[in-house]
């Protein structure tokens, strides 16, 4: 949860760029990569300063103290435990993602993180979840993509995945009336377990 950190960047921003309110365009904008938002809100269109403004804002996401949302640290110990095949796929860019899990202590996974940086287009698009499948060698129709913003819930479905919304950051309604259409709805992480099975692995879902 980069939430705290997410606003007070936007506020700076906001001001640096006469936005407007800094709050709706946080949530106007969550789950989407940062390059595109800074260069289509703020109209930065030279790359290198683009680049620049990114680090910049980032930089302020982490003066915000992220922490890791309930259940999360839980259920991605027991994957690793489990030897399941997953990663983690983030609208954040590569200079921003190592430091943010490291600060919330997030087990990392085996195979390649997927960031902003490692796709030519972001959530919705399907690019970062068919690549987050690839890293894990399995084909994205057999993944299970864990969402709270509907842009990565509508990534995850557009992949061909099955998709968890989690009402960390949008209530359960908005998910409900969004054209996302998650499969499964919960309220936080700790509503989700795994185990392993003959097939495979097998999820539980508890208040979907």
């Amino acid at each position: 949860d980069s939430t705290p950190g997410l606003y007070k960047a936007w506020e700076v921003f906001s001001a640096d760029y006469g936005l407007g309110d800094a709050a709706t365009i946080a949530h106007a904008t969550h789950g989407k990569r940062l390059y595109d938002t800074l260069r289509d809100i703020c109209g930065i269109q030279q790359e290198e300063k683009l680049l620049a403004e990114i680090e910049r804002f980032e930089e302020e996401v982490i003066r915000g103290n992220p922490n890791a949302l309930p259940g999360a640290v839980e259920l991605l110990s027991k994957l690793k435990s489990l030897g399941a095949d997953w990663t983690i796929v983030t609208s954040g860019c590569n200079y921003f993602t190592p430091r943010a899990l490291q600060q919330c202590g997030i087990p990392l996974p085996e195979a390649k993180i997927v960031t902003s940086s490692d796709v030519a287009h972001g959530k919705p698009h399907p690019e970062p979840y068919t690549t987050g499948a690839a890293h894990c060698r399995v084909d994205p129709t057999k993944c299970l993509v864990v969402e709270d913003a509907i842009s990565g819930l509508k990534a995850g479905r557009a992949a061909g995945a099955t998709t968890l919304g989690v009402c960390t950051s949008t209530s359960r309604s908005v998910l409900e009336q969004s054209d996302a259409n998650p499969n499964f709805i919960v309220a936080d992480l700790t509503c989700v377990d795994v185990r392993r099975v003959e097939q495979g692995l097998e999820v539980i879902i508890d208040g979907s």
